[in-house]
């Protein structure tokens, strides 16, 4: 069987992608949570914030960490399998993931030392201000990832010359005609990511009766934005829709299983595409409610995949099945978020336990939306890289063989289970200490710490310096 190296090349750089993806959605919420904690301890000087604080920080810089790890070799994919892409497209992606570096990391990596190693060590203030940029940082660095991104499902402001683009006009390329929904619709969904892990694990300590005051302030907070949250991102997803519809309409059509181009055209709630045939099996739908979602006319006009030839429809079953959950997931959510409102009448809302459980559950739940919607937005992009002017046959590696792209795919996958190994065993130490955690630590400790995950001042971390473990009477 001859091996493949365009999908070979696909699957690495989305398992790649798809691995480094759930951290920053996670962070960019969680700095910006860890800076309205940092902001409410500076201004009433309360611990419980303060505290709050320390603990989240700690898990800011495991999850960053690993975040870094996973992302750092993203680039040279570009180089290994897609070189004619990057030829091709250096004129713009080159100065934008530049400016990324320039203007987001270097602040955050800045910023970050105060933030984790500064606390009684700078003027609160300072801290804070800290905080504010680190949280900042995380929006910079969406800005111009999410631009590079949504140029490439929108290209504008280039021309494509002998095979290279040049930019005409940076601010058409840069606030490309998708960008403002993709990225409005990005950030909605680190919030919620933020907002429901921190819930869940509030949810957790309070099950086990741990710094029950704290924990309840933190939950409140999290339910509080979740019912903005949550109902504010179907609104935003709908207008995200509508854009797609305008400039990529086949990968519409293949989240709705939509095959003819019709008027009238039903929600299905069910089918099993078959591409193959050009036809669904065992539909369930909603008469004419595809139409008037997409339209907003009942007897609205959608095309359907039939418009364009077979090999460049993207992979249907992907993309209208991922499509799926990523909505089911975000109706859950709002479900969830305005039981919390019902469930805050007496207090509910954190002396439940059935909610407290859900809540418990629920915190996965954002990292498999985002997951589901990357598949549904760079699946759907299919067959192209830079939608309508370069596929992924004109922009792979020429010399790039299926046997190089197995190798080196196998390899992702090893290391990247053990740096996720790693990473979530001590993410797990850290939840496990919570807030609780504030032990006699030795000399070396109080000293300036080597490595970032050293912020995290874990039993674990004390045992390894001082020869011994650390017993439950030392909390």
């Amino acid at each position: 069987m001859e091996l493949d190296p365009i999908l070979l090349s696909r699957i690495q750089f989305a398992f790649v992608v798809s691995f480094h993806a759930i951290f920053p959605v996670f962070t960019v919420g969680l700095a910006s949570y860890i800076a309205v904690l940092e902001g409410l301890a500076f201004k009433t000087g309360n611990q419980s914030w303060v505290r709050l604080s320390s603990f989240w920080t700690k898990i800011f810089a495991v999850v960053f960490g690993m975040g870094v790890v996973s992302g750092i070799v993203m680039s040279f994919q570009f180089g290994t399998n897609w070189s004619n892409f990057s030829q091709a497209t250096a004129n713009f992606l080159g100065p934008m993931l530049t400016y990324e570096v320039i203007t987001a990391f270097f602040l955050e990596a800045a910023f970050l030392g105060v933030l984790l190693f500064g606390r009684n060590k700078v003027p609160p203030g300072v801290h804070l201000f800290a905080a504010i940029m680190v949280a900042t940082g995380t929006f910079i660095s969406t800005f111009w990832i999410l631009s590079a991104n949504s140029w490439m499902h929108t290209p504008a402001g280039v021309e494509l010359r002998d095979g290279i683009f040049y930019v005409t006009s940076w601010t058409e390329a840069i606030f490309n005609p998708s960008f403002p929904y993709r990225f409005t619709h990005m950030v909605l969904a680190s919030f919620l990511t933020g907002g429901f892990v921190v819930a869940g694990v509030s949810a957790w300590y309070l099950l086990k009766g741990r710094e029950v005051d704290a924990n309840r302030k933190a939950l409140s907070m999290c339910l509080w934005l979740l019912l903005i949250v949550a109902p504010t991102q179907a609104v935003v997803g709908d207008f995200h829709g509508l854009n797609t519809l305008e400039h990529q309409p086949m990968k519409v059509a293949a989240m709705e299983g939509h095959w003819e181009t019709g008027t009238n055209v039903p929600l299905l709630l069910f089918a099993i595409p078959d591409q193959k045939n050009q036809t669904n099996h065992f539909e369930i739908g909603i008469p004419s409610l595809a139409s008037l979602v997409l339209t907003h006319d009942w007897n609205g006009e959608i095309l359907g995949l039939n418009e364009v030839a077979v090999d460049k429809q993207p992979p249907v079953a992907i993309v209208f099945w991922s499509f799926r959950v990523m909505v089911a997931l975000g109706l859950l959510m709002i479900l969830v978020a305005l039981t919390g409102l019902v469930l805050r009448r007496g207090g509910k809302f954190w002396r439940t336990r059935w909610f407290l459980q859900s809540l418990r559950v629920m915190s996965i739940t954002p990292f498999l939306a985002v997951l589901s919607g990357w598949f549904v937005t760079e699946t759907g992009r299919s067959p192209w890289l830079v939608y309508g002017m370069l596929d992924y046959a004109a922009a792979i590696t020429p010399s790039l063989t299926g046997t190089m792209a197995l190798f080196t795919l196998i390899g992702y996958v090893v290391v990247y289970s053990m740096v996720f190994s790693a990473g979530l065993y001590y993410l797990m130490r850290v939840l496990f200490e919570g807030l609780e955690a504030d032990y006699e630590k030795p000399e070396s400790l109080t000293e300036r710490p080597k490595r970032p995950l050293s912020a995290a001042h874990t039993q674990f971390e004390i045992g390894k310096i001082t020869g011994r473990p650390v017993t439950q009477g030392e909390h």
